[in-house]
């Protein structure tokens, strides 16, 4: 027997999977390019007067200031296909019907009852 529950289960997996997938190819693009919306826009936002500081920090072979701008726009974008696909997924599983069923076996059957004459 199936469990809804396992079929959860599978969805969320390839939810983290197009999560992950999305997250890893944006911050690999903002990397290339670092002037991709919003990344930069929240960055100079929540961190003001900070990126003389962060610009020549060298974190694996760049610097700090595209580092954060690309995580920023990962989690953003990687976020927004993620809700997409489960908001799709979810539209999917609803148009199928699925039915429960019961079935009640008696082991002890009561005896028919007399002929009527």
């Amino acid at each position: 027997m199936v469990n809804s529950r396992d079929n959860d289960k599978g969805w969320s997996m390839k939810g983290v999977i197009v999560f992950l997938v999305v997250f890893a190819l944006v911050v690999i693009a903002t990397l290339a390019y670092t002037s991709i919306p919003p990344g930069q826009t929240i960055y100079k936002a929540a961190l003001p007067n900070t990126a003389q500081y962060t610009s020549t920090y060298a974190i694996a072979g760049t610097n700090a200031y595209a580092l954060i701008i690309a995580v920023f726009n990962g989690v953003i974008y990687a976020f927004i296909v993620w809700l997409i696909f489960t908001l799709a997924t979810m539209g999917k599983k609803k148009d199928q019907n699925q039915q429960n069923v019961i079935v009640n076996v008696n082991n002890n059957p009561s005896p028919p009852p007399p002929p009527q004459n």
